[in-house]
């Protein structure tokens, strides 16, 4: 049953579970009722968007407290700190995200605003941070991608290795759905980039979005003919017979 006055709702608890879900199956989590969007640090940080049960108490935390990237557990916690500056019990679930994240940094900020009782410019000092801390771990990622991409070029990172870390940093620097699809795009219609690398690529499909799948693959499908193209959209025709996601042109 809904107690508002607590800040916990059956909604907002059905929420915190399906995040649960998703860090256990591996799945990104996604914006309510959009499994095509996948929730953003800066979406959390935003005030002004409304984001359904994901705004109560339970769900926050979990993210605050499982997420594996620190970007997104600062920016969960950022947005329900000043949920507990009026409510006793979210107060408590804020120290118990203290004492629970494995984030260093969100420890810090959940120290600072429980130490400040909530004040308004502690919590406002915290955001700041938030966004400058998602900004520059964003670059970073960025950084490194593209490292990899000249270190597998000239040899130096072997294709296994390349697309191991291709996916961990797409995945920890939280980039949109239309970033990952350009860059896998380029990767898979590249003439310079072993098919060796573009198989691996395909193999590890299942750790993006349904929707993006299906429009990287589409877009393949869709390419114009090479014998680089060719062997791809072979595998790509195994890959939609097997799991359905796209009718297949030919």
């Amino acid at each position: 049953m809904d107690d508002k006055s607590l800040g916990v709702t059956q909604a907002g608890l059905q929420a915190a579970l399906r995040i649960k879900k998703n860090y256990h199956d591996g799945d990104p989590v996604c914006m309510p009722g959009e499994n095509d969007r996948i929730l953003l640090p800066e979406y959390l940080l935003n005030n002004g968007l409304d984001l359904s049960a994901m705004e109560d108490p339970l769900p926050l935390a979990m993210l605050a407290t499982r997420d594996p990237e620190a970007p997104m557990s600062i920016a969960a916690i950022t947005r329900l700190s000043p949920l507990g500056r009026t409510n006793k019990l979210v107060s408590g679930v804020i120290q118990v995200v203290g004492e629970t994240s494995k984030h260093p940094l969100v420890r810090e900020c959940v120290s600072l605003v429980t130490e400040s009782a909530f004040d308004p410019d502690a919590i406002s000092r915290i955001r700041r941070h938030a966004n400058e801390f998602i900004v520059r771990t964003r670059q970073q990622f960025t950084m490194a991608l593209r490292e990899n991409l000249r270190g597998l070029m000239d040899g130096t990172i072997a294709p296994r290795e390349f697309v191991l870390e291709f996916f961990e940093l797409t995945e920890a620097g939280n980039l949109r759905n239309d970033i990952r699809k350009r860059l896998v795009l380029s990767l898979l219609l590249s003439e310079n980039v072993r098919p060796s690398v573009k198989f691996l690529m395909l193999e590890n499909f299942h750790r993006m979005p349904k929707p993006v799948r299906v429009a990287i693959l589409a877009s393949v499908l869709n390419a114009e003919s090479s014998h680089h193209i060719d062997m791809v959209k072979e595998e790509i025709r195994w890959i939609v017979a097997q799991e359905r996601l796209v009718p297949d042109p030919a």
